[in-house]
């Protein structure tokens, strides 16, 4: 069995599979976000309390491997080593720098200029740039630079890594010339390991409840395993992974290079994967369920108040840029705006309106796909959001291609225990596995709707006419 663990912005999963996939199981941790930065030490204490939860029920018995990806781009700068004794596991480091980040903005610009490339401040070489040039002190403590898998990674194993996911991904990472250029110390990176090598194993593994000598295998960015965990392993398949943000991940024969989407290696080989991530999706509708009063509520509720309205929300529509927009328009200045308002406009219109938007900003990264020659036959779906079945059949009407949504919704946990399968030599490689663990429970096929075709129009218009006040003002 294998114990996968996924570091979520908002929420600590872990979970138990089978070689078969069934999810034997299953823990979640709330993380408390409220900004740019968290204590790292928070993912440490988590997996602490997953495992012996995990455990209790004798869930762990025959576990043999542990695979964990996370977040991202997140940054920790480590100033220590790992300690596991009786008060626990610790790591000592500054405070962590979430994907949320977005303040190096001078660093971007001369890390861009050294890449050859637009290099976003929200990645790791610009963080650990502004760290340098703001926060002297706590750089030069620094031992080790990591993002959040591999920081919890190296405090269980001691063991420092880098997962690099693939070809292509040198854009938003890091060599000796670029580190060098920039007057970075090359000690504090650590050495690159692709996802499903062997890391190292948990120390003091009998703490957790863990057998001795557990195998940590290289997971990786939570995007990269939830490929895998919904079954996109063939061109023109792409993953919908929703949460705090939205990644859209097309499978394609061959590499297009665009500067409004991110091109690399797709887990399966010889294939690409093209990526555009959407920065505020199950954000925006975090935001519209507090401005409406509705936190305590669930989520469900939201849904069902946005349901309630009709489509095209009284002809209401929102931009959901409330922390900037990377794909397709990598505007760090760009907003959130509703145009459209009147005296009809109530509670549901607003409701239905940003969920609109968040599905509008998916079809405006699909429409840019396309347009790059890269045909999107189908969306898989997953995350939290995937849970409501409104927002699944939105999705598929406004995209205008079926939303399949498979039976695990933690494809990144299922993606993880792909990995760790075929590392472990149960299948011939993670493809195999992938096609072997993914069951797909239901297909939500679209149902036009001209009100959306027109809106649709009227939403990328709307941004490109603001984009020069969003500039001027931001």
């Amino acid at each position: 069995m294998i114990l996968a663990v996924d570091i979520g912005t908002s929420t600590f999963k872990a979970a138990v599979f089978d070689y078969g996939g069934t999810c034997r199981a299953r823990t979640a941790i709330p993380m408390p976000v409220s900004g740019e930065e968290m204590d790292g030490g928070v993912w440490l204490t988590a997996f602490e309390t997953a495992a012996l939860r995990l455990g209790k029920s004798g869930n762990l018995r025959g576990l043999e491997a542990l695979v964990i990806c996370g977040n991202g781009p997140t940054l920790v700068p480590v100033t220590g080593v790992p300690q596991i004794g009786e008060a626990g596991i610790s790591l000592p480091a500054g405070r962590a720098r979430l994907w949320l980040d977005r303040r190096a903005c001078r660093e971007s610009e001369k890390v861009s200029e050294l890449a050859g490339a637009y290099v976003d401040p929200g990645f790791f070489v610009p963080k650990a740039l502004w760290i340098k040039n703001r926060e002297g002190e706590l750089y030069e403590k620094t031992r080790y630079f990591l993002a959040g898998p591999e920081y919890l990674v190296y405090a269980l194993t001691g063991e420092a890594r880098t997962v690099f996911p693939s070809a292509g991904f040198e854009r938003w990472y890091w060599d000796r010339a670029l580190l060098e250029g920039l007057g970075l110390d090359c000690a504090k990176f650590p050495p690159f390991t692709a996802p499903g090598e062997l890391i190292g194993t948990v120390a003091a593994a009998a703490r957790f409840g863990l057998p001795q000598g557990l195998k940590v295998f290289a997971g990786g960015p939570d995007f990269f395993m939830s490929i895998l965990g919904t079954g996109v392993t063939r061109p023109e398949q792409a993953c919908d992974r929703s949460g705090t943000s939205e990644g859209i991940n097309l499978c394609t024969g061959e590499r297009i290079t665009d500067p409004r989407l991110m091109s690399y290696g797709h887990p399966v080989k010889p294939f690409w994967n093209l990526s555009g991530i959407i920065s505020s999706s199950g954000r925006a509708a975090a935001w519209a369920r507090e401005l409406l009063g509705m936190e305590n509520l669930p989520y469900e509720s939201f849904f069902d108040l946005a349901a309630a309205a009709p489509p095209g929300a009284g002809g209401v529509l929102f931009l959901p840029y409330l922390a900037g927009e990377r794909a397709p328009h990598w505007d760090l200045h760009a907003r959130g705006v509703f145009q459209g308002l009147n005296l009809a406009t109530g509670r549901a219109e607003l409701a239905r309106a940003v969920v609109e938007g968040i599905c509008f900003a998916i079809r405006d990264v699909i429409t840019v796909m396309e347009d790059c020659g890269a045909p999107v036959r189908e969306l898989r779906i997953t995350g939290g959001p995937a849970a409501s079945p409104f927002l699944n059949q939105l999705k598929a009407n406004i995209t205008r291609r079926p939303a399949l949504l498979p039976a695990q919704r933690d494809a990144e946990l299922l993606g993880l225990a792909a990995v760790g399968a075929a590392s472990l030599g149960k299948y011939s490689s993670p493809e195999e596995a992938s096609a072997s663990l993914v069951k797909i429970e239901k297909t939500f096929n679209p149902r036009e709707d001209p009100r959306y075709e027109e809106q649709f129009g009227m939403y990328r218009e709307l941004y490109q006419a603001l984009k020069p006040q969003f500039s001027a003002r931001y």
